[in-house]
């Protein structure tokens, strides 16, 4: 190959459905996915030359064959990359050449899906990495055959952050029916439990991998106990008799920022079948490694302080990173640093703080969400939504979270609860507020020494933690 190339005319015009199939909205999301200039992916699509790397880059984001692009169109059609003697390989759009870490729970969950786990629960925090997890798992469990089985995996795929489709069990169950070359008859779209008894039937027999992103989409809190449940039903139904039936030749792989309570009911009977894993950021070891897999030097004392006050979120990370490699950096860490040191500094004072016992922090100023335009569309965007769908499903939890933003690090459950007892909430509904919180993954837990006991603390994220007290602000208006 040339140092340079580029897309042939021929397939030009192919490329914004190639974007929209691969979940790439624009190309800017496909450059911040990338950690590439925004001009190097708008030069791919527009056909003009880029460096070969950066073309393979975008090649493999995309599933497409860099040789065949290149060449003037024949007989076969733009498609993912595909050996003819199998499968066509998933086209991943989180899991990407800069993973790194979590390889020992990347055994640990491969290996319980290689045996008896048919469901596995992906929960965290929105941008921890459940969907980069789930598709790293679906990558191993492609690359080989059970030895209960005779064939790879068939892989579907349903995202139910996708708004434009329709979200009712009949419709999901219909696109996986299909999806696995099952026809579905008229009189059947309207029959939950034929459906749920063909899709079974099916995945009883048919080795078949499952991966569903963003389950908390069809779920709401607007129930007594303000738990996550299903919308519609038939969902609860079809995770009951996959679980309860008696042989499953097939694997499913959820994730969801909400613990749906209906699914960890029903798994309860069936705990070697079934299994919750909740993820956390990435340790400091799986930080510098991210800063080196994408071009920076490990152990650089800026990016430290950076991933420090960020607690490893992967996504902020990346974005960060995706903006000090672009304009008008250009990877100088420096510079990126000298513009941005004060939000950082602000964190790290009110840390100091804390651990001097000013534990209290209403007018702290953190802007770790939103202090540059990327982070806004990136970060703060998806959190915002986290924190709306709180307000509306469990009022008394959200509250629970903006008055206990006050606090800069992790203290005693009851300092938590004392805010409710000032809005008059009983006993019982502080609790289950609390609770709501554990099951959004918005409150963490950690054990610490108090005049020398080991004691349970409560504290939120860093990140939360900048949101909800800008949620505070507008709480007391």
């Amino acid at each position: 190959m040339a140092r340079s190339v580029c897309l042939h005319p021929d397939y030009r015009d192919a490329i914004p459905s190639v974007l929209e199939r691969n979940g790439f909205l624009t190309q800017g999301d496909l450059a911040a996915h990338l950690l590439i200039a925004l001009s190097t992916v708008n030069n791919f699509c527009r056909g003009i030359r880029v460096s070969v790397a950066k073309f393979e880059q975008i090649c493999e984001a995309l599933g497409l064959d860099p040789h065949e692009i290149m060449l003037p169109k024949g007989n076969i059609p733009l498609s993912n990359k595909a050996d003819s003697s199998t499968s066509p390989k998933p086209a991943f759009f989180a899991y990407d050449a800069f993973w790194v870490g979590r390889e020992s729970l990347v055994t640990t969950l491969t290996e319980k899906l290689s045996s008896n786990c048919r469901l596995l629960l992906l929960t965290g925090l929105s941008g921890i990495g459940k969907t980069a997890l789930a598709e790293r798992l679906t990558a191993n469990l492609q690359d080989q055959k059970q030895p209960h089985q005779h064939s790879h995996y068939r892989l579907l795929r349903e995202n139910f952050d996708q708004k434009e489709q329709s979200t009712d069990f009949i419709s999901f169950a219909t696109r996986l029916l299909e999806g696995c070359g099952q026809l579905v008859a008229l009189e059947e779209r309207t029959q939950s439990s034929v459906l749920i008894r063909r899709l079974v039937t099916h995945l009883q027999t048919t080795p078949t991998l499952i991966l569903i992103d963003s389950l908390e989409q069809i779920l709401h809190g607007n129930n007594e106990q303000n738990q996550s449940q299903f919308q519609d039903d038939g969902f609860v139904t079809f995770f009951q008799a996959l679980l309860a039936s008696s042989t499953c030749q097939s694997r499913l792989i959820i994730t969801s920022q909400e613990l749906p309570s209906q699914i960890v009911e029903t798994g309860s009977r069936y705990q070697t079948l079934w299994h919750r894993q909740a993820i956390k950021g990435l340790s400091e070891s799986e930080q510098q490694a991210l800063f080196q897999q994408t071009g920076f030097i490990a152990g650089d004392p800026n990016l430290v302080r950076i991933g420090k006050a960020y607690e490893g979120h992967p996504l902020a990370l990346r974005t960060i990173l995706g903006e000090i490699s672009d304009t008008p950096f250009f990877g100088n860490v420096s510079a990126y640093w000298k513009r941005y040191r004060s939000e950082i500094e602000a964190v790290e004072k009110a840390l100091a703080a804390a651990a001097l016992g000013h534990t209290t922090g209403a007018d702290d100023k953190w802007q770790l969400d939103r202090f540059t335009r990327a982070l806004r569309r990136n970060v703060q965007t998806r959190l915002e939504n986290t924190l709306a769908r709180l307000r509306q499903d469990a009022r008394g939890a959200y509250i629970l979270l903006c008055e206990s933003s006050v606090y800069r690090c992790a203290v005693p459950e009851d300092w938590w609860l004392s805010h409710l007892e000032d809005w008059e909430f009983a006993a019982a509904d502080q609790t289950a507020a609390l609770d709501v919180l554990r099951d959004r993954y918005l409150v963490e837990e950690v054990v610490e020494a108090v005049t020398d006991e080991p004691t349970l603390l409560l504290k939120q994220h860093n990140l939360i933690r900048s949101l909800s007290l800008s949620h505070l602000k507008m709480l007391s208006i």
